[in-house]
Formats: structure tokens, C-alpha cells, sequence
């Protein structure tokens, strides 16, 4: 794993808010990877939650248009949970590491991960902003992006809005038929050039959750497969907002409680240890 980041690297992620970083799996790991992924997607069959019935495609009551949001990639939440596979992938503090590195903090812990797949045609992924949606309120809030295949312009690879995070706000869209619904909301950047991220299969990309970005459409009769994670400080506190959680988290959280659970939040770094 290609996981040491540079003084060069990280000054180049706290100025654009993203930051491409190839070959971050060599070969066998990708493989890994993959086989640890497909193998937890399966046992899911569907569900797009550790916990509950949902599926995937199904309205979540997180993002906008749903009909339109289904066909735009299958989204499964915190694989982490149900495979032990992927438990070991996501709660590598060598990525903890990386995360707590670019966004100057001392403890990494999970939000969530989730892999993300475009099926053959799907819809585009349109401008938006991650830390929004999430149950506590950071800045310096960010995911990391892995590419399981090749993310080309053809079949729906990242773009970004470069330096959008240092004046957005927790003001946000979510995910709808309109590619340019962000800039009603943030106007100063509607003649910003975007910048495309392609990426070669085991490469990854880290963001801000306030950076816009978003995903081109699969122009392919391929899948384009990414598996993600969510990560925010340790420290961070519930904010109101349910997201993930399920009713019964919620019920046990108070506005300001710290999100420090294991099961649902592990501390996966920290350079206090």
C-alpha cells in the first residue's frame, strides 16, 4: 500500500480539497480488495444497511429524486459491519493515518464506508457536497475514494470543484436530476473550470466532504466500481442530523454527545498512542 503522504501532497489537498494518489494498491492487494468486496456485496443481498431492510435504489430519505437517484450508482453503507474482510481493509491505520495526515487532525475514526457502483448506462452523479448529509458537523471532514476498475471519463470518473471547500458551506442539494442545483447555492463558483480525475483501477482519491464534487454518467455497457470511506475526527459530536443512524442510535443522542461508539464509529489512528 502506497500509503506515506508528502509535505507536497498534503499542501496540495488543504489548497484544492482533493488529492489523487496512484498506484495506492499494488496488484495483489487490488485483488484483495475486490474479492473482500464482491464477496460482502453478495452477502448483503441488497440491502443497502448493516442493520434493516432497506435496499438499494429504494428512497432512503436522504437524497432527493429517487427514482433518478437508483439509476445513478448501488450504494452499500458500512460493509465494515457484515463482512470480516472488509472489517480488516477499512479499520487499516495506515489509512487512518493518511486521513488524519491531509486533514491535520490526531484521531481518524469511521463515519462510514460504502461501496459505490455505476452499472452499465447509469445516470451522472451531480455536484454536491458529503459532510451535509452526516451526523456531526466538521470541516475538516473527508473520504477517501478507491477505484476497484479503471474510473475513465466514459464510464463516470470524479470531478472537482478545486478549492470549493474553503467557501462552501453545510448548505446543500444532495444528489438530483440537476447537475447545476450547487451553484443556486454557492453562485461564485458557476464559471469555475471543474477538473477530472480519472484513475487507473488501485488508485484512490481523498476529498473534503465540503468540496463540490460529483461523477460523470457511465457512457458504457461496463461496471465502474469504488469502494469509499467517510472519515471524521475523533472528538467529533452528534449534530442532530440521522443519516446512517438507525432510530434506536438516535434516540440514545443528545445534541453535542460524542460519537465515539466502536461498533459504530472505531478509532482506526491515533498519533497519541
Amino acid at each position: 500500500m502506497k500509503s506515506n503522504i508528502t509535505s507536497e501532497q498534503i499542501e496540495f489537498y488543504q489548497q484544492n480539497g482533493y488529492l489523487l494518489v496512484e498506484n495506492f494498491l499494488d496488484e495483489e492487494e487490488l485483488a484483495h480488495w475486490r474479492k473482500a468486496v464482491t464477496e460482502a456485496i453478495k452477502q448483503r443481498n441488497g440491502r443497502k444497511f448493516a442493520f434493516g431492510d432497506a435496499k438499494t435504489g429504494e428512497d432512503d430519505g436522504i437524497n432527493k429524486d429517487s427514482d433518478y437517484y437508483g439509476k445513478v450508482f448501488d450504494q452499500m453503507i458500512n460493509l465494515w459491519q457484515t463482512n470480516d474482510a472488509v472489517t480488516e481493509i477499512m479499520l487499516d491505520q495506515r489509512i487512518g493515518k493518511m486521513a488524519a495526515d491531509l486533514a491535520g487532525w490526531k484521531g481518524t475514526r469511521i463515519w462510514h464506508d460504502q461501496a459505490l457502483i455505476k452499472r452499465p448506462w447509469a445516470n451522472p452523479t451531480s455536484w454536491h457536497l458529503d459532510t451535509p448529509f452526516w451526523s456531526f458537523s466538521d470541516r475538516r471532514a473527508l473520504s477517501i475514494w478507491v477505484a476497484l476498475d479503471d474510473a475513465t471519463l466514459e464510464n463516470g470518473c470524479l470531478y472537482f470543484i478545486p478549492g470549493s471547500f474553503q467557501k462552501t458551506t453545510f448548505v446543500n442539494p444532495g444528489i438530483g436530476k440537476n447537475m447545476d442545483a450547487i451553484f443556486e447555492m454557492y453562485p461564485q463558483f458557476l464559471n469555475t473550470e471543474s477538473v477530472s480525475v480519472p484513475m487507473k483501477a488501485g488508485s484512490c482519491s481523498f476529498h473534503n466532504g465540503l468540496t463540490i464534487h460529483g461523477a460523470g454518467a457511465n457512457m458504457t455497457n461496463g461496471y465502474r466500481r469504488a469502494m469509499t470511506c467517510a472519515y471524521m475526527p475523533d472528538g467529533a459530536v452528534f449534530n442532530g442530523i440521522k443519516n446512517i443512524l438507525t432510530d434506536e442510535q438516535v434516540s440514545n443522542l443528545k445534541i453535542g454527545d460524542l460519537l465515539n461508539d466502536p461498533a459504530q464509529n472505531p478509532l482506526i489512528y491515533s498519533n497519541e498512542n
